[in-house]
């Protein structure tokens, strides 16, 4: 009776933890699936002035600092093209 009496404790306890886990994971989900929002105007036109001020230091012989901020500009341009792709794949997703 011993043993049957904790393999009873034990099997509510590992059962209690799986549905405690899974209520951490129900409750997570809606978190997860929360939206980003992103100004794209802005973000163009943060892109413009990078090039504008690389375009005004390389004018300057600011060589390797026009560069740099070209560099800045592309990783910026490269991120709004990711974010529209990534757009219009979920868009069709259904």
């Amino acid at each position: 009776m011993r043993r049957r009496m904790s393999a009873l404790v034990l099997t509510a306890a590992l059962a209690g933890g799986a549905l405690a886990t899974v209520a951490q994971v129900a409750t997570a989900q809606p978190a997860a699936a929360a939206s980003i929002t992103v100004d794209l105007k802005q973000m163009r036109q943060q892109v413009y002035e990078l090039r504008q001020k690389a375009n005004r230091l390389d004018h300057e012989g600011e060589r390797d600092a026009a560069r740099r901020v070209r560099a800045q500009a592309d990783a910026l341009q490269r991120r709004i093209d990711q974010l529209e792709k990534a757009e219009g794949d979920t868009s069709h997703h259904f």
